[in-house]
């Protein structure tokens, strides 16, 4: 398995730009930034490409209605261009809050507009022929009767560094993780507890999966949570470093979204949570953040983060393996980074 992690979007960004250059020497495989409806994720990229050499950089993610497609493409293709070949196009619908609410876009068919990017962005790279395209959420160049007549299908000027950027996709609804497994380089769930996540979303990944072409490679998952490694790591000590998760799952499951539209809360009740997510929910919706965090079950984050002695954090790194994970996405919590990166490269090295 690869390793990876993400680079917040909140704190002191050049410190972290410079911990990730250290920790691609220990292993550190990929780095992901985030934007949502903080900096944007592409400047910062464009840095990280800069003061690193060799670890792979993402989005991680990238939403598909804050830029047209033929942008998106023409960003991808720079950053690629920038890291020498080391990017990777992380993508995916964001929710309708950030969409409608701070892009001033309408959050209209999430899963097909994602699909429809990535089938534009690809034409592009290639720089086959000029690009056209009708879809059903974008249509390129402009149809006939809108603006002024005047656009005429292009090709991107530049040579792009490669013809085929990885694209990751975030997605967690059925259709959408059908199509994933269909089409896009790797997946990108959320929230995974490696035994359970055929369960919630088995059937739609096989679904795509077998619709597959073999001109891809196989597809690629990242799964992950916080890191942390200690042998004092059972018991109560275990549960309080857990207890910073709290607050971003009782986030997600309780308030990205309205009741009935929150997909975060229809995977905690898959998991069998369905009580707790709807008290999460309840609580979160009416301001009562830390009530809602407390109800978040403990088994699910334990299950769902590497935190414990080196024996408990090795079973879960088999569980994941099995579960088909290639890449875990982790956080590493303490002072030293780069120790537990290490230790952990060591652990998944002997299994």
């Amino acid at each position: 398995m690869k390793l990876a992690m993400m680079i917040n979007y909140v704190g002191d960004f050049p410190s972290s730009a410079k911990q990730v250059a250290e920790l691609e020497k220990v292993g550190l495989d990929m780095v992901w930034v985030a934007e949502a409806y903080s900096f944007d994720a592409i400047s910062q990229i464009g840095y990280l490409a800069a003061v690193t050499e060799k670890v792979q950089i993402g989005t991680g993610i990238v939403n598909v209605y804050s830029r047209t497609p033929a942008l998106m493409a023409m960003t991808a293709a720079g950053c690629d261009y920038v890291s020498g070949g080391r990017f990777a196009l992380g993508l995916g619908a964001s929710g309708a809050q950030v969409i409608e609410g701070f892009h001033g876009m309408p959050y209209d068919k999430p899963m097909l507009r994602t699909r429809e990017y990535i089938e534009i962005c690809r034409e592009v790279w290639k720089r086959e022929k000029p690009l056209t395209y009708e879809g059903k959420t974008v249509t390129v160049p402009l149809p006939a009767g809108q603006g002024l007549g005047l656009g005429k299908p292009l090709k991107i000027i530049n040579h792009p560094v490669r013809n085929r950027i990885p694209i990751w996709w975030a997605a967690v609804k059925e259709k959408a993780v059908e199509a994933t497994g269909e089409i896009a380089d790797g997946w990108m769930p959320i929230f995974v507890w490696p035994e359970k996540m055929m369960e919630v979303w088995g059937d739609p990944l096989r679904k795509g999966l077998a619709k597959r072409s073999s001109n891809l490679e196989p597809l690629e998952i990242q799964a992950g949570g916080m890191l942390a490694i200690d042998e004092s790591l059972v018991g109560e000590d275990q549960d309080k470093v857990l207890d910073f998760a709290r607050p971003s799952t009782a986030l997600y499951v309780g308030g990205m979204g309205a009741r009935g539209k929150n997909f975060y809360n229809d995977i905690c009740k898959a998991y069998g949570f369905e009580q707790e997510a709807v008290q999460i929910q309840d609580l979160y919706l009416d301001g009562k953040k830390d009530e809602a965090a407390k109800v978040v079950p403990t088994e699910w984050l334990r299950n769902s983060h590497l935190v414990g002695s080196k024996g408990f954090v090795k079973e879960r790194l088999a569980a994941y393996k099995e579960a088909g994970v290639t890449m875990l996405q982790v956080n590493p919590i303490g002072p030293n980074a780069m120790q537990q990166i290490e230790l952990l490269r060591s652990l998944i090295d002997s299994l």
